[in-house]
């Protein structure tokens, strides 16, 4: 009797829902995010109002949201859609360049941002990565854009639908419940330093700088990463009028 051939395990799916007001972008990136066997597109779509109602319905892992919507703008949908006990995951779609709101949207919940104009495995595998509960991209991306819209006035009249930012500045009473160390730590992280960068900093092994990182999120409630690059911004551990420093990826 011929032995039946080893079980090969099944690639889990990322189910992705798409949410942008312009079918041309949504069909392409459709075309780019189905042709990926471990990811699949799940619905479509075409305002904020419609991507908050079919994350409820579909349950995707990660939403890929643009900011500039009808009905519904881009970034109240994500504070609403990241609100409940399991939330999807949310990419916000951004042209880096133009939109004064991608610091809101961090705020609001996202985990990152994709950039319209990435090469397309890189749009790929911020998908993936936000999947798997990290912060969207290098940290040192996510620092160049929190740098850059902190660093600017707020607004005289914010629109309703912008959430109040999650960390007060300086969050002393947060802070409060770090170690030493873990000060240290989250000073690196907001510099854009990954976790091998921050042990040969520090001399300390990879494993420790990951342990220490959990216990920041915890400590600082914070959702992943790109929080505590916002919180090592506002409480003034990062200065934003340092200079950006190498992109790392």
């Amino acid at each position: 009797m011929t032995p039946a051939p080893p079980t090969v395990p099944a690639v889990p799916t990322v189910r992705v829902l798409l949410a942008d007001d312009q079918p041309l972008v949504r069909a392409a990136l459709e075309m780019v995010i189905t042709e990926a066997e471990d990811l699949e597109v799940v619905g479509e779509a075409g305002n904020g109002a419609e991507a908050v109602r079919l994350a409820e319905e579909l349950r995707p892992d990660v939403v890929v949201m643009d900011i500039r919507m009808p009905v519904l703008d881009g970034i109240e949908a994500t504070r609403r859609v990241t609100a409940g006990p399991s939330p999807a995951r949310v990419v916000v779609l951004t042209t880096f360049d133009e939109d004064e709101n991608v610091y809101a949207a961090l705020h609001a919940g996202a985990s990152g941002f994709l950039v319209k104009d990435m090469a397309l495995d890189d749009i790929l595998d911020a998908i993936r990565v936000v999947a798997a509960g990290e912060a969207l991209l290098s940290p040192s991306v996510t620092r160049r854009l929190i740098a850059e819209f902190t660093a600017r006035p707020a607004p005289a009249a914010a629109p309703a639908s912008v959430p109040a930012p999650a960390f007060s500045s300086p969050d002393t009473d947060r802070l409060a419940a770090i170690t030493g160390r873990e000060r240290e730590i989250l000073t690196l992280v907001g510099r854009g330093l990954a976790n091998p960068e921050i042990a040969t900093e520090l001399v300390l092994s990879p494993a420790t700088v990951k342990t220490y990182i959990t216990r920041l999120l915890t400590k600082l409630a914070a959702r992943d990463r790109v929080q505590l690059v916002i919180l090592a911004y506002e409480s003034g551990l990062v200065p934003l009028t340092a200079g950006p420093s190498p992109d790392r990826r």
